[in-house]
């Protein structure tokens, strides 16, 4: 149930409260006066988008707020719409959530009825859902579609089996040789980068042997005298030169040192350093030729090779697998469809006699909104293959609104009246286990004479059962709610402001303000009304009835309690006066749409 609502700086809104009573609750206004906003605002809060032009001028943002009592507790929405940016932002209990969580609460907290609903009316889904709402088992629509969603899902599986079955089936000989081309190579993982670092060390090896080789052939030469020869003779010359010479003794001793140095640096040169396992040059050099051929042949690297092995092995292992694969879905399909079958066989008499049911209770509901007592609400049942060998039913509304017509959908001979009284039953007869606070957005569009009247009861008879908000101009309808908000527009410094207004008892009788026939200006008495329709109605009947009583006699004794001059109306031959007496709505003896009566009625 909505228990209260706040608008800030919504388009003409600049600051509005409404504080809603259990029950019907309406919204009155002049057009354009700004009730569409009340419900816009509604929208807004529960997941609708607005543009940021609709932030009222001059403000940074606007704001609605509202408080539902929903399965015994509270919740309370608050959601943002900043001018600047046009983004929102959306609080439930003051915790920050996104749309999503709201949209899900929506259906729970409000069902809109408006002419837009209409469309929803005319499709045969909506329909057939409604018709299957009153179930025995609702369980076997559930089950039905379970089923339905798991067939739908092996059939696209095996499709999806033979699909890829047959493109491998074509590449299967490419696939065969791809794989004795890698199967002959046979390449591991890392292979490549192993090897590639082995010749790295052997490269390494052999540049440290050729360094020690010309280091030994600097020290010994080759076809000339080396370094430990030429020292060799420096050191006797030297010797020799020291024994008339004793400055160059020292001399000859240096030399005699480095000579017997680099003998010793000859020794360890013979002696190069080399790896322990050195891998066998030539295999190595064969084995990274090999895998560069096979790199060059599938135009992969060796990474990717050994990828496309096992995507090939699981391809060849998938096409000898599949038959029997498919063997499996196909055994699965056959029992998910038997079971089907059964759901099937148990939906469908129960869905015949709930829409039977439901027939029955539309026919009456529609009966006490005005229309025939020979009315007639017909399912019709339309059969339905929905997977091959089973069927079910699809489900639609005809009715014949009047004796002598075939039945027909609704949206072939249903008028906007019809529609609108159409749309109000249905809503009439769905389950009262429903929380949802119900919005009328005139419902009575195309509606009035008494058929509005009795649209009116039905409302009142359905807010003892749930709370409703309902935008109307008729005061039939207004008269019995339990709260009633005027909205009007107003101007102020030049600024143009929509203000909504609760009204009490006094301020909801029936007043002209500034000497003119203002409509949103009038409110009713709803005890006097409600009374003084149903005597004038009985009368009218006796009128039509002939049962003798003199029409004159008849208005005469009306014309007192009316306390206005009467108005001229003809029927079945007579020169009638009709009084306002009768109330708003009233004003002929038949109460079918679009009556001259209709317009003798105050629009709120």
């Amino acid at each position: 149930m909505l228990e209260y609502l706040r608008i800030r700086n919504l388009a003409l809104i600049e600051d509005a409260e409404l504080d809603f009573a259990p029950g019907m609750n309406v919204l009155t206004g002049e057009t354009g006066a700004g009730k569409s906003f009340i419900l816009k605002a509604l929208g807004f809060l529960l997941g609708d988008r607005l543009g940021a032009d609709m932030v009222r001028q001059g403000a940074e943002k606007a704001q609605v707020e509202a408080q539902f009592q929903m399965d015994g507790r509270e919740i309370v929405i608050r959601r943002s719409l900043l001018a600047e940016s046009g983004r929102s932002r959306l609080y439930v209990d003051d915790a920050l959530r996104s749309q999503e969580c709201v949209r899900s609460l929506r259906e729970q907290l409000l069902a809109h009825a408006s002419q837009h609903g209409q469309q929803q009316l005319l499709q045969p889904a909506f329909q057939a859902r409604l018709m299957e709402s009153t179930l025995k088992d609702p369980d076997l629509l559930r089950r039905r579609d379970e089923l339905l969603e798991q067939l739908r899902s092996v059939e696209a599986r095996r499709k999806e089996l033979r699909a890829r079955e047959a493109h491998l089936l074509e590449r299967r000989d490419i696939l065969e040789m791809q794989q004795q081309e890698i199967d002959r190579v046979a390449p591991e993982a890392g292979e490549e980068e192993r090897l590639e670092e082995q010749r790295a060390i052997v490269r390494a090896a052999e540049q440290t042997r050729e360094q020690y080789e010309l280091a030994l052939g600097l020290l010994h030469g080759e076809e000339e005298p080396g370094l430990l020869d030429m020292l060799g003779r420096l050191e006797r010359c030297l010797h020799q030169m020291a024994r008339t010479d004793d400055s160059v003794s020292e001399d000859a001793d240096a030399v005699t040192a480095l000579r017997q140095q680099l003998s010793h640096l000859s020794g360890r040169l013979r002696r190069p350093p080399l790896p322990e396992d050195m891998p066998d040059v030539e295999q190595m050099e064969e084995r990274l030729y090999a895998l560069a051929q096979l790199k060059r042949k599938l135009h992969r690297s060796l990474d990717e090779i050994l990828e496309l092995r096992e995507e090939i092995r699981e391809n060849i292992s998938f096409l000898d697998a599949c038959a029997l694969d498919i063997t499996l879905l196909d055994k699965e399909e056959k029992q998910l469809a038997t079971q089907l079958q059964e759901v099937l066989s148990a939906l469908l008499p129960q869905r015949r006699e709930a829409a039977a049911d439901f027939a029955r209770q539309l026919e009456e509901e529609l009966r006490q909104l005005g229309f025939s007592e020979q009315v007639r609400v017909i399912p019709d049942f339309m059969p339905q293959e929905v997977w091959p060998g089973l069927m079910d039913e699809k489900v639609r509304i005809l009715w014949a609104p009047n004796p002598g017509q075939a039945p027909q959908p609704l949206d072939r001979i249903a008028s906007g009246g019809e529609l609108s009284r159409f749309l109000l039953a249905l809503m009439s007869v769905r389950p009262k286990a429903e929380s949802a606070t119900y919005i009328f957005d005139e419902v009575d569009a195309g509606v009035g004479g008494l058929t509005l009247n009795k649209l009116a009861e039905k409302l009142e008879n359905l807010a003892k059962q749930r709370q409703m908000l309902v935008i109307t101009h008729w005061p039939q309808l207004a008269a019995r709610a339990q709260k009633h908000f005027q909205i009007s527009k107003t101007i102020r410094d030049n600024a143009t402001f929509t203000t909504c207004v609760p009204l009490d008892a006094r301020q909801r009788h029936i007043r002209r303000t500034d000497g003119v026939d203002g409509a949103d200006d009038i409110a009713l008495d709803a005890r006097n009304l409600h009374q003084t329709r149903h005597r004038v109605a009985d009368q009218a009947q006796q009128i039509l009835q002939g049962h003798g009583h003199s029409v004159a006699d008849l208005l005469a004794a009306a014309a007192p309690e009316g306390h206005q001059s009467p108005r001229r109306h003809g029927a079945g031959g007579a020169d009638l006066s009709l009084t306002a007496a009768g109330g708003a709505g009233d004003t002929g003896p038949v109460g079918d749409d679009g009556a001259d009566a209709a317009g003798h009625i105050q629009r709120l």
